[in-house]
């Protein structure tokens, strides 16, 4: 009838209404990426010339091998929720044993099914005859053992009690930075201050001759086998963690996902859009930017890579509210790394990861009915 078809008409232009207007929306998200992007790219370069440097310095010695760093953290997964000037660039230095070292991990306080927070990174020594240099700190020769002494070593410098000491790292890293700074072609267009506001890492300040600061916070870590999970410098507010103690690091896991979901989603990374701005929105809640992100890390792996586009924008964003709101409510949230079966097979995790029991993010409101009521007081008033 006329009437039927009237309303079809009028549902299609209603949605075809619908579907303009999320355009629209999708496009004025406030999303100053791409200088944040552009700005960790060359952070990450200068760095990586840095890093050149010292591994020529450090070439004759028996200190540790530095592995190119590694971007890690929201600047570098392109999503995060700070004005660009207020970022802080983070890099992950992996650290290999010299010549004639082994590094051997010693989780602490392990538990059954749940993984160690902590470990301890013991320095041994162990057998290196018939490696380029032939020189073996376990079967040297009278000769050898004049070269041996002269050369400084990890076990003199870096440790404590034969445990590798993250604040003798720190201080070592940032003695070297100072000294070669200025080999560096970077050193005519930044000047470089080394800031003294931690212990376990390595932070930079770099002002350029036209104004611009850069801050960098560069992080020291031991792989974990093969797998992309790494020990780390510890968070600068465990200010009663001892020095010889590393944290469980998933931040390069982490970049690896977003990466890989980069390349499968359409283009326009919406994922990020989106994560951006609920991060933004959540600015002066007691929510965590971290708790967002763990919730759209579950649903990028279980919505089709499809649905995040521009013309999905707005679903989207409700989906990361419903999930959020569910959460809250029920007071658990898995971590992404433990049990999860759907982890995608490009992250390499331990084995035994897979057989933890998902860790709850939410933990605290479980603890605390005073801080439950107030996280769901602030989420609706969002």
């Amino acid at each position: 009838s006329m009437y039927e078809m009237s309303d079809i008409s009028t549902d299609e232009e209603d949605e075809e209404e619908k579907e303009v207007g999320e355009r629209i929306f999708a496009r004025r998200i406030r999303w100053p990426v791409q200088k944040t992007i552009s700005r960790s790219q060359v952070v990450k370069e200068l760095v990586d010339d840095l890093l050149q440097v010292l591994r020529l310095r450090l070439s004759n010695t028996f200190l540790p091998k530095l592995q190119p760093a590694i971007g890690v953290g929201s600047s570098f997964e392109g999503w995060s929720p700070y004005e660009v000037d207020n970022v802080i660039y983070h890099l992950l230095v992996p650290l290999k044993p010299p010549t004639g070292h082994k590094f051997c991990l010693e989780p602490l306080g392990i538990r059954w099914k749940i993984p160690a927070r902590d470990s301890r990174i013991r320095v041994e020594l162990e057998c290196s005859c018939g490696g380029k240099d032939a020189l073996c700190l376990l079967h040297h020769t009278k000769k050898q053992l004049r070269r041996i002494k002269k050369a400084p070593s990890i076990l003199d410098i870096l440790c404590t009690h034969s445990y590798l000491d993250v604040e003798k790292v720190a201080e070592w890293f940032k003695d070297l930075v100072k000294k070669a700074w200025m080999a560096l072609p970077q050193a005519r267009r930044y000047k470089l201050k080394v800031l003294p506001y931690s212990q376990s890492s390595c932070l930079l300040q770099l002002k350029s001759t036209f104004g611009r600061t850069l801050i960098l916070e560069i992080m020291f870590g031991v792989q974990q086998g093969d797998s992309d999970i790494f020990l780390s410098s510890p968070p600068e507010e465990d200010t009663n963690t001892p020095s010889t103690f590393w944290t469980t690091n998933y931040l390069v896991a982490e970049g690896k996902f977003f990466s890989r979901m980069a390349k499968r989603v359409p283009y326009g990374s919406f994922h990020l859009k989106c994560l951006h701005l609920w991060t933004s929105v959540l600015e002066g809640t007691d929510l965590s930017p971290y708790i967002i992100k763990t919730v759209v890390m579950h649903l990028l792996n279980t919505i089709p890579a499809s649905g995040w586009c521009r013309r999905d924008c707005i679903m989207r964003l409700a989906d990361i509210m419903r999930y959020l709101h569910c959460c809250l409510v029920q007071k658990k949230l898995d971590f992404f790394f433990y049990g999860n079966a759907e982890m995608p097979e490009e992250i390499i995790l331990p084995p035994e990861l897979q057989t933890y029991e998902p860790h709850n993010l939410l933990e605290h409101l479980v603890q605390d009915p005073a801080a439950h009521a107030k996280a769901l007081e602030q989420f609706e008033e969002i």
